[in-house]
C-alpha cells in the first residue's frame, strides 16, 4: 500500500495553486529585485535594483516616490515578494516533511522559464517522468524516488492548437540558453532542416511532441509547431489520447510553478501502449521498464484513492479505437508484475461497476 499524504498538506498544495495563479508578476520588476529609495537633490526616487549573475547589480530607474501611482507600484510588489517568500516555505514543507516530490534543479529551472514563456497558456502539456512527479500532490500518496527520476524534460502540443493560437513562445534556443548556455538543437533523425529537440554539453535534453492522427507518412518528419518559437515536435501516434482533458497542477520548484499534466487515468494506460513500442536493448529497454513501474504504481495509487472509475472511463475510451490500441494495452498489461496485474484488474472491476459500464480485461 503507498503511503498517503497527511491532508495538512493536501491543503498546502491547493493554497499553493491558488496563489501561485493569482500572482501576478511584470517583467519589468522580477522578484528577485529590489527596490531602492535614492534621495537626490532633496528628493525621494524609486530606483530598482536587479542581480546581473555576476555578483553585482543592474540599476533602472523608477521615478519619483511622491508619484501616487509609483508608489501603488512598490507596495504592491512587496506584498508580492512577501508571498513569494512564503510559497517558497510552502515548497519547502511539501518536499521536505508532506513526501511530495521536487524536481532536479535543472528540470526545475527549464520549466518555470518556459512556463513563464507563456508554454502553458499556449495549452502546451509537461509529459513524461516529469509530469509523473507532480502526481504525488494530484493523487496524495507518496511514490517512490526510483521511478521519479529523469534527466529530461518532455513537452507535448496538439498540432492544431498550435496552428490556431496566432502566439508563440520567444525563441526557443534563446530561452533555453538563458538556463544554460551549452543548450543546441539537435538535427533531426529525418535530415530536416527543423529540430525538434535541444541538448546541453551534458546530456539534458528538452523535446517537444506531437499528435499524429493522420499518415504513418508523418512519423519521421518534424511537424512545424508556430507556437513554439521555433521548435518543430515529433509526431506520435497515442500522444493525442494522452494530453486530452489534461489536469492544472503545481511543479514543487522554488516558489511552485504552475503546470499542466495529462490526467493520471490517462497517463498510466498509455504507458502501457507505449512500453510495446520500445526496444529491448540499452535506454530504450531501461524507458520501457519504467513506463511498467509507473503504471502499476498509478492503478495501484487510483484505486487505493477511490479513483477506479476515472481509469475505468479512459480504458473504455483507448480500448474502443481499436485493434492496435487494444494490442498495444494487452501487450503492457502483460509486462505488468503479478501484483500490478491484480491492481489493475480490481481497479477496472471496480470502475466498471460505478460507471455502469461493460469491461474488457486486457489478460
Amino acid at each position: 500500500m503507498l503511503k498517503p499524504i497527511d491532508l495538512m498538506y493536501q491543503t498546502m498544495l491547493a493554497e499553493l495553486g491558488q496563489r501561485s495563479l493569482d500572482a501576478a508578476w511584470t517583467a519589468d520588476f522580477p522578484p528577485e529585485g529590489r527596490f531602492t529609495p535614492v534621495t537626490v537633490k532633496q528628493r525621494k526616487y524609486w530606483y530598482f535594483d536587479i542581480p546581473d549573475g555576476s555578483g553585482g547589480r543592474t540599476r533602472r530607474y523608477v521615478g519619483p516616490a511622491d508619484d501616487p501611482e509609483i508608489a501603488k507600484r512598490v507596495e504592491e510588489f512587496q506584498v508580492q515578494k512577501d508571498d513569494l517568500r512564503a510559497r517558497r516555505r510552502i515548497v519547502t514543507t511539501l518536499t521536505r516533511e508532506g513526501g511530495m516530490v521536487a524536481p532536479d534543479r535543472m528540470s526545475g529551472d527549464i520549466v518555470e522559464a518556459l512556463a513563464a514563456a507563456g508554454l502553458f497558456r499556449l495549452r502546451a502539456v509537461l509529459v513524461g517522468t516529469i509530469a509523473f512527479q507532480t502526481y504525488a500532490g494530484i493523487l496524495s500518496v507518496r511514490l517512490p524516488s526510483s521511478v521519479v527520476l529523469t534527466g529530461d524534460v518532455d513537452i507535448a502540443q496538439d498540432f492544431a492548437i498550435s496552428h490556431e493560437v496566432h502566439d508563440s513562445l520567444p525563441p526557443i534556443v534563446e530561452l533555453l540558453q538563458s538556463i544554460d548556455p551549452s543548450f543546441r538543437a539537435v538535427p533531426h533523425r529525418s535530415g530536416a532542416a527543423a529540430s525538434s529537440a535541444f541538448v546541453t554539453s551534458s546530456g539534458y535534453r528538452v523535446e517537444f511532441l506531437t499528435s499524429n492522427r493522420g499518415s504513418d507518412d508523418y512519423t519521421d518528419q518534424p511537424a512545424k509547431m508556430p507556437a513554439l518559437g521555433g521548435a518543430s515536435a515529433d509526431p506520435l501516434r497515442f500522444l493525442d489520447f494522452l494530453i486530452r482533458d489534461p489536469v492544472r497542477t503545481m511543479l514543487l520548484h522554488k516558489s511552485g510553478v504552475p503546470v499542466t499534466v495529462p490526467e493520471p487515468s490517462r497517463y498510466a494506460v498509455h504507458k502501457l501502449i507505449v512500453a510495446t513500442r520500445r526496444h529491448n536493448d540499452g535506454q530504450s529497454a531501461i524507458k520501457r521498464d519504467k513506463d511498467i513501474k509507473q503504471a502499476g504504481l498509478l492503478f495501484e495509487a487510483l484505486l487505493q484513492t477511490r479513483r477506479a472509475s476515472d481509469l475505468a472511463l479512459v480504458y473504455n475510451e483507448a480500448w474502443e479505437r481499436g485493434p492496435a490500441w487494444q494490442e498495444g494495452i494487452r501487450g503492457g498489461a502483460a509486462m505488468l508484475t503479478n501484483d500490478a496485474r491484480d491492481r489493475l484488474s480490481d481497479c477496472l472491476r471496480t470502475g466498471a461497476i460505478e460507471i455502469g459500464e461493460d469491461i474488457t480485461m486486457p489478460f
